[in-house]
């Protein structure tokens, strides 16, 4: 019996694969705790129906990424730090300070978790961070950290 799986299920396939299963293991197992549904001609374009739109879906954020990449590339985001004697920074600037500034000087929206650094930035100057905003890109943020 052809069966197109709901749910990931071990040892069986992944969501959205169209398996053959015995009609027991089928009918006792797979079809009452819903991981799948019998291969009928109308749930086979179903599942074509929903790949096409999750395919559609992921291009559009891909785009919005690819777009929004360019934009920020192009911002410069400033902070200010205290600094000590011989112009020595207190503390470092971290991925939070940074998306905080960035959300503030340019209005972006940047989730602290995508900001990619080696280590926290711990003198003056400008700097370049990465952010990764979606699995395939990946944009570079000018920093610039002065003095306060």
């Amino acid at each position: 019996m052809k069966i197109i799986l709901l749910e990931d299920v071990k040892s069986l396939g992944k969501k959205g694969q169209i398996i053959e299963a015995s009609e027991g293991y089928a009918r006792n197992f797979i079809l009452p705790k819903k991981l799948g549904v019998e291969a009928t001609p109308k749930n086979l374009n179903d599942l074509k129906l929903q790949k096409a739109n999750a395919d559609k879906v992921a291009q559009e954020q891909y785009d919005a990424a690819v777009a929004f990449g360019k934009d920020l590339e192009t911002k410069e985001v400033v902070v200010k730090m205290k600094a000590g004697e011989g112009g020595k920074v207190f503390g470092s600037v971290s991925s939070k300070e940074i998306a905080t500034a960035a959300k503030e000087q340019c209005g972006m929206e940047i989730d602290k978790k995508k900001i990619q650094m080696p280590d926290a930035i711990k003198a003056f100057g400008t700097y370049e961070v990465t952010v990764k905003l979606h699995p395939k890109v990946t944009a570079k943020l000018k920093v610039k950290v002065q003095e306060a």
